[in-house]
């Protein structure tokens, strides 16, 4: 699926929007485990990135990407975290490298 312009995925802004009250709980405990993590912001982005990668989750990765940036990421810090599972599970995470960068490298 497209990205919107925020770099949400359209099925994200589709469960913000029509299911508000689910999206509230759920932003609601990710904030809460972030709150918890005794990660910093930019290291809990970075990992954050290699789950994605890892997962083949890549419909959040623009977002997550342009998030990290914020935080302080480097590029080849992001290249790093979208790697960093090549061992673990192939090289199926490539898959993630082109969105990553796009977001990385689109003008802020």
């Amino acid at each position: 699926m497209a990205d919107g312009p925020s770099g949400v995925s359209d099925a994200f802004q589709v469960f913000l929007h029509e299911a508000p009250e689910h999206a509230g709980a759920w932003m609601e405990a990710v904030q809460r485990l972030g709150a918890a993590s005794a990660l910093d912001d930019k290291t809990a982005a970075l990992a954050y990135l290699a789950v994605l990668a890892a997962t083949r989750l890549t419909s959040g990765v623009p977002f997550h990407a342009s998030q990290a940036r914020a935080l302080g990421a480097s590029r080849d810090e992001v290249i790093s975290a979208v790697l960093v599972g090549l061992p673990a599970v192939g090289n199926a995470v490539t898959q993630a490298l082109p969105a990553a960068l796009a977001a990385f490298d689109a003008p802020r």
